[in-house]
């Protein structure tokens, strides 16, 4: 059984996307009525139940590993005393299965493995028109820096200013929307688009003390940037760990794109990697390649150890092979996924075979639709070696709460008539028009157009032989002649209004 709705397209580059490919059919099974208001909807996608023997991998994974990271994610959704009304699909179901993780501390794969078939039913889940979905990687950057500036560190990180406006927001929110319009205040009631990449860079807002600290070069901000979070190592032997907290209005242009469509770069050599390295040995063209991009990411200072992770959307800290980032306004959070393909872990030209229960605790601002994600691989230089090369098909697995029936409503639904059997389309031939015949009409199909089935073949009496197919099949039956043409009597304006009023007396 699957569901199919509408979605919009992926972006290119690392946690903002790239445009997924379109080489495998989708899951053949579909029901009648797709439209329908089904208990179940996943905007842009389709999907079918599946048993956990059909899900290649499941077996084999450390399932105890998985656990621990959804236990993490159930933290914050089980200490909800009021749960908020979710109209995503799986709404506020997994307070079920978390209510139960709470008080479940578990040291064995096998009992975690048994944990997850006894609370969640699988679900084959792919955009709508495809077999498979989409990952990329990302990571969190170790970057050089200095809390105050010098000739080495110079480029400013900085913080949400306090013009800086969303609707609907206020200064003491944390963490701002990553899309949507973002303005600037002036005064108390004008509103104009935020200051785009080059106007910051060119010191919009600088000398304001929004400085957090200084890095060495406008490409390690960049890339900090488009991870969403950092430790910078400062040059006095301290860490500032740095996470997302806004952006300024523009959407994100991937500067990975612009290299391809100007064949810098190859397609299938294109990695984070090979544009470091360009912007490395091209100083001068890299600062207007990077001012293509008019976003804007804006940080706060997190007070996390050099051993913890990063912070993801969630408000959880990330584990490292088990976090997802994945599209916020199609899932919730702490939803488990299990992922499957082969993808370029070891090297560049490997096909790793990746088959993996991951938790969904992170967002993206081009990771769009129901099947796309972010793998988090960590932190430092290895981790975005592996994240920068992803970005390949793999095929996704939504684990729902049994709470949630996607048949449920399924099972209700009117279906079509069968299928006119083989001996009354031999009964009943149609021929087609002669030559002499050019606008007969198309003849109308028995069930569809009469809201009737034909009338039941009655018996012949005992004592006649009874009739074979062949015998009636003898003279195929002719089409209907078209109606005839029927021309309209015109009526005068002033004859019909007279004939109204005439009515009236």
């Amino acid at each position: 059984m699957a569901l199919a709705l509408s979605l919009a397209p992926a972006d290119v580059f690392a946690r903002h996307g790239r445009q997924p490919r379109h080489a495998h059919p989708p899951p053949a099974r579909h029901l009648p009525y797709p439209e329908l208001d089904l208990p179940l909807q996943i905007d842009g996608g389709q999907y079918a139940p599946l048993a956990w023997s059909e899900i290649a991998g499941w077996s084999e994974d450390d399932h105890l590993a998985a656990y621990k990271a959804f236990r993490v994610s159930c933290r914050p959704i089980a200490a909800q005393q009021k749960p908020p009304v979710d109209s995503k699909a799986l709404g506020t179901s997994l307070r079920d299965p978390c209510l139960v993780a709470k008080g479940l501390e578990l040291s064995d794969g096998a009992r975690a493995r048994a944990f997850f078939e006894e609370h969640f039913r699988p679900l084959r889940i792919s955009r709508l028109g495809e077999g498979e979905g989409f990952v990329t990687g990302y990571y969190e950057p170790i970057v050089e820096g200095s809390r105050t500036e010098n000739e080495v560190y110079k480029v400013p990180v900085y913080r949400r200013p306090s013009n800086l406006f969303v609707r609907g927001t206020t200064q003491n929110s944390a963490g701002l929307p990553n899309k949507g319009q973002v303005f600037r205040k002036i005064g108390r009631r004008k509103l104009v688009p935020y200051y785009d990449r080059a106007e910051i860079e060119d010191g919009a807002i600088a000398g304001r003390g929004l400085e957090i600290c200084y890095l060495r070069n406008q490409t390690d901000l960049l890339f900090s940037q488009i991870q969403g979070s950092a430790r910078v190592s400062l040059d006095d032997g301290s860490t500032v760990r740095i996470n997302y907290d806004a952006h300024n209005g523009f959407p994100y242009t991937a500067v990975g794109r612009i290299l391809i469509d100007r064949n810098i770069i190859p397609r299938d050599q294109m990695s984070m990697q090979k544009i470091r390295e360009w912007m490395e040995q091209n100083p001068n063209e890299a600062d207007e390649l990077r001012r293509q991009n008019r976003s804007y990411v804006f940080f706060r200072e997190v007070q996390l150890s050099d051993k913890d992770e990063a912070v993801g959307a969630q408000g959880v800290p990330l584990t490292p092979g088990r976090s997802i980032a994945v599209d916020k306004s199609l899932h919730v959070y702490g939803t488990p996924f299990f992922i499957e393909g082969e993808l370029p872990i070891e090297s560049e030209l490997s096909k790793t075979p990746f088959r993996r229960l991951m938790i969904a605790q992170d967002t993206g601002s081009a990771i769009v639709g129901p099947a796309r994600a972010d793998l988090y691989f960590g932190a430092g230089a290895d981790a975005g070696k592996v994240a920068g090369r992803l970005r390949h098909n793999a095929r996704f697995v939504i684990l729902v709460p049994k709470s949630l029936d996607p048949m449920s409503r399924g099972r209700k639904l009117p279906v079509p008539d069968d299928r006119p059997s083989a001996k009354i389309a031999r009964l009943f031939p149609q021929t087609a028009p002669s030559s002499g015949q050019k606008n007969l009409a198309k003849p109308p199909d028995v069930t569809a157009a009469t809201g009737t089935r034909p009338p039941a073949q009655t018996s012949p009496p005992a004592s006649a032989p009874a009739p074979t197919v062949e015998t009636a099949v003898a003279k195929p039956v002719p089409l209907p002649e078209p109606r005839p043409k029927v021309e309209t009597i015109s009526v005068k304006p002033h004859q019909r209004q007279l004939r109204r009023y005439r009515y009236r007396r």
